[in-house]
């Protein structure tokens, strides 16, 4: 079961004083910063945060104004001593920029810029709208507004360089409609992240009781900067209870509490047996791999073991967009997700393909994975496993010649930059499918000789059906592992009918004309390999051993420096030359003479052959 943890808590987690009377814990989504506020502020204050190298600690001092904001990095205090909106409640605030920032009330939203040299601030916009809560994206910038009685209208707005920008409002679509009209959508069910680029709002829809569907789910809305917002992928949870949501690389994660399980989604992936953006989960319901919290004081002996970290507590904070805390323990984690795990749990390899290649750090996995399905799986399978990554690496290489294409003309009037193509991890090109998988599945014993080949040459299939030129050393494999098996006829077959394409790679010629017939062809790509007894043994299988030239499989032989493979092809022609001729002598036509000296010098004279005597 441990080997299933698809989920783990980072190992270098930031520390902080846990929750207590004394001390409370805030989070700043916006800097990833945790604050231990002690005994109010008055007896200290300590900043900490995952790129900190050392915590940042200050004193609060009493405000004279009714606001007054602290900056860490220019230790300067602002104070804000009244809003333009009179008699409002203040809900909260947001720094969209260092020096901008956001008041929401409930009566609307004001924008500031702050002038700290000064002293001062400028208000740069602002908007009156009714506001019962709000939600704000740091990474995208964007503020969502709760409006109307029931909540469920959503007005968004976007800032970025001094600018504010109303978007598009739209509706969350509530299960139950309340008479009378009443809040229905609470905060705590909305939550904002960027998905494969894009900015959702996602809403935690919990059905009631009674309703025919009982089970909750996650409904995501896709919020454009430009257009309407609309509703495009709902996540069956299949089950009811309290949950809270992550987005790790890309992944919609949503955690149960009853259950201490996790599940999670990929939007991307099309589910066969369900509507259209209607998603199951992609793997079953798993806990987060158990984590260990070291023990700590000056009664702490050095092997005491550390203690289990309760998981899914109720102490629980959930940040997005992968960020877990534990206030009462004092720790904050990044989510993880392991691949290894994923592969025993995903059956279907082409689902799986489509799950890994979408990941960060997927590439040794996608690899170990196309081991697994050469030995495992039924050739279709591995078909499918070697298009989906030959599909990927096509579109990088297409990508790549844009860009060489696009640098060697030059930038065109009014376009933008040309941007380099980012290799990911899911570009799987043939130098690692070669290293990785076919190279050692070739040597692999107990796997019938047949279906090697036909691997190799799926996987040639492959790379042809997406115009991907062949590389050498693929033609190479193919070919060392025919001749290992003696298939020479098949290894014929093959050139003869260029499914195999041109070898001159493969014999490293120099400029010549192409070889006459695909027989010679074998014979030099065996020599140039150093594999002179398999090209004799491919040259009598197919019957024509008795007009191929001795000196080009002699000067192969003497090439190699073994001196027993050099005699055994030295006396085949020799007995060729006694069947043929009945004189094992060479012809003078042949050029043979230096072969017969280097022979005698190895071997001695006495052990030519001596002519049949009648």
């Amino acid at each position: 079961m441990s080997d299933e943890h698809y989920l783990e808590l980072c190992d270098n987690p930031v520390q902080f004083e846990n929750a207590s009377s004394v001390n409370n814990v805030f989070f700043d989504e916006a800097n990833k910063q945790v604050f231990a506020v002690r005994s109010g502020g008055a007896t200290g204050v300590v900043v900490k945060g995952p790129d900190d190298k050392n915590s940042v600690a200050f004193r609060y001092l009493e405000p004279e104004e009714n606001l007054e904001f602290i900056g860490l990095k220019s230790c300067l205090c602002f104070v804000f001593r009244s809003l333009q909106t009179k008699n409002a409640s203040v809900l909260g605030f947001c720094w969209t920029n260092w020096n901008e920032i956001v008041f929401i009330t409930d009566q609307g939203i004001e924008f500031y810029q702050v002038f700290p040299d000064k002293r001062s601030v400028k208000l740069l916009k602002s908007q009156s709208i009714n506001v019962n809560w709000y939600q704000y994206c740091p990474e995208t910038a964007v503020i969502l507004l709760s409006t109307t009685v029931q909540g469920n209208v959503l007005q968004p707005f976007a800032f970025r360089s001094g600018t504010m920008s109303k978007m598009s409002k739209f509706e969350i679509e509530l299960p139950v409609v309340p008479k009378p009209a009443k809040l229905s959508l609470s905060e705590r069910d909305i939550a904002m992240a960027t998905i494969y680029g894009q900015l959702y709002v996602m809403y935690l829809k919990h059905h009631s009781r009674t309703a025919n569907s009982p089970s909750a789910e996650v409904v995501l809305y896709h919020l454009p900067r430009e257009g309407a917002c609309k509703k495009s992928h709902v996540l069956k949870l299949n089950t009811t209870g309290k949950f809270a949501l992550n987005i790790v690389d890309n992944l919609v994660v949503v955690h149960h509490q009853s259950s201490q399980t996790s599940l999670i989604f990929d939007i991307r992936l099309r589910e066969p047996d369900c509507a259209v953006n209607t998603h199951q989960p992609v793997l079953p319901a798993r806990s987060i791999h158990p984590y260990r919290i070291p023990l700590s004081g000056p009664t702490v002996v050095p092997s005491q073991p550390a203690v289990p970290c309760q998981l899914y507590s109720s102490s629980w904070s959930v940040f997005q967009p992968d960020i877990i805390i534990s206030a009462s323990e004092g720790y904050l984690w990044y989510l993880q997700v392991k691949l290894p795990p994923t592969v025993n749990l995903l059956q279907d390899k082409g689902k799986l393909m489509d799950f890994l290649l979408r990941r960060r750090d997927c590439k040794m996995v996608i690899l170990s994975v196309c081991s697994q399905s050469t030995t495992a799986c039924l050739l279709p399978v591995v078909a499918t496993v070697f298009d989906k990554l030959n599909q990927v690496y096509k579109e990088y290489l297409e990508a790549e010649q844009t860009y060489t294409l696009a640098m060697e003309s030059g930038p065109s009037r009014g376009s933008a930059a040309q941007k380099r193509p980012v290799r990911t991890q899911a570009v799987i090109d043939q130098s690692d499918m070669y290293t990785h998988v076919l190279s050692a599945f070739t040597e692999r014993k107990g796997v019938s000789h047949k279906f090697i080949i036909a691997v190799l040459m799926e996987y040639i299939r492959s790379l042809n059906q997406f115009q991907i030129t062949v590389q050498h050393y693929l033609y190479e494999l193919v070919i060392k592992t025919l001749v290992q098996h003696n298939l020479f006829y098949m290894l014929h077959q093959f050139l003869q009918y260029h499914v195999l394409s041109d070898s001159k790679p493969l014999v490293r010629a120099t400029p010549q004309p192409r070889l006459s017939t695909a027989n010679d062809e074998i014979v030099e790509v065996l020599l140039s390999k150093q594999q002179v007894l398999g090209a004799l043994r491919f040259i009598r299988s197919v019957g024509g051993h008795d007009n191929v030239s001795a000196r080009k499989f002699l000067d192969a032989a003497q090439q190699t420096g073994d001196q027993m493979l050099f005699y055994t092809v030295f006396r085949f022609f020799q007995q060729r030359n006694q069947r043929l001729r009945g004189n094992p002598a060479f012809n003078p036509g042949e050029h043979c003479e230096e072969h017969v000296v280097h022979f005698k010098q190895l071997f001695g004279e006495q052990a030519l052959m001596k002519p049949a005597t009648v």
